[in-house]
């Protein structure tokens, strides 16, 4: 049994060999168990509207942007070109470990998350957790600004990413399923756009973590399949939301969780290009 875990769970973070087919059904189940429970928790609480999903996506934003500070600290790009970027090197709280890379990384920004809305809703202001999440945010993406020598690579992938969001937007004409796409798009773009062309760019190797976008690229020889991919999947995703009879928050939040796994990886692998990691 300790084989098994070991093998499946704790080898692929620390030989970064990425997920393998045990480890992401596993995270998968409970992923959705986890869902599940916090929305249970959450349902009676707060309101998830436009607003909340605005919210989370600041945490979002938080937990990749952490996960990309720890990619250049591993990789040797990060450097004391600061105080504050000494503090961060000589903390060690940003090293490669179970709390800063997948799936650690997502556990630590749920509960910050979780427990500044539960601060802020005993003093009834929940409104602010948006402010919560870009607080945090704000000061990790500055610390990675020194070190992006590469943002302009962004532009690409984000017009990749914009279209189907508009496209979705005028077909729906609804906010948070124009995100879905979006979301998805962002973070098939950056897939196919980092390995496929910037790789070559730069002469930095990346390859793809995830077991079926992995096999995607191998069959078909290019991650732009996978970018197609992608957006048919999330646009079909939101047609369904659109089209199924649903409470307006149940709806809401299906569609958060959905983006989640879009925006999450995406926003990474777009700011860790850019910094080039």
């Amino acid at each position: 049994m300790e084989n098994f875990i070991y093998d499946y769970f704790i080898s692929p973070i620390w030989s970064k060999q990425g997920y393998n087919i045990v480890n992401t059904l596993t995270y998968a189940i409970i992923a959705i168990v986890a869902i599940y429970f916090i929305y249970r928790g959450l349902k009676s609480r707060v309101k998830v509207d436009d607003n909340f999903v605005k919210s989370v996506m600041a945490f979002v934003l938080f937990g990749s942007t952490v996960r990309v500070v720890t990619d250049a600290v591993d990789s040797g790009i990060f450097k004391p070109v600061s105080i504050f970027h000494e503090f961060v090197l000589k903390s060690g709280i940003w090293n490669y470990g179970y709390l800063t890379v997948s799936p650690g990384i997502y556990i630590v920004t749920a509960a910050v998350m979780l427990v500044s809305l539960a601060i802020l809703y005993k003093f009834k202001k929940t409104n602010l957790l948006g402010f919560v999440g870009l607080a945090l945010w704000l000061p990790h993406f500055l610390l990675l600004v020194p070190f992006m020598a590469y943002w302009a690579y962004a532009i690409p992938i984000i017009l990749l990413a914009a279209i189907p969001a508009y496209l979705a937007w005028l077909y729906f004409k609804d906010k948070i399923l124009a995100a879905i796409v979006g979301a998805h798009a962002l973070d098939g773009a950056a897939t196919f756009f980092v390995i496929d062309i910037f790789s070559k760019i730069s002469g930095k190797q990346y390859f793809e973590q995830h077991v079926i976008s992995a096999g995607i690229g191998q069959i078909f020889g290019t991650f732009f399949v996978f970018y197609l991919v992608k957006v048919g999947i999330s646009f079909a995703a939101a047609y369904l939301l659109k089209k199924e009879k649903m409470d307006e928050q149940d709806r809401n939040f299906i569609a958060l969780a959905i983006m989640i796994m879009g925006f999450a990886p995406g926003i990474r692998d777009i700011l860790r290009m850019m910094v080039g990691a």
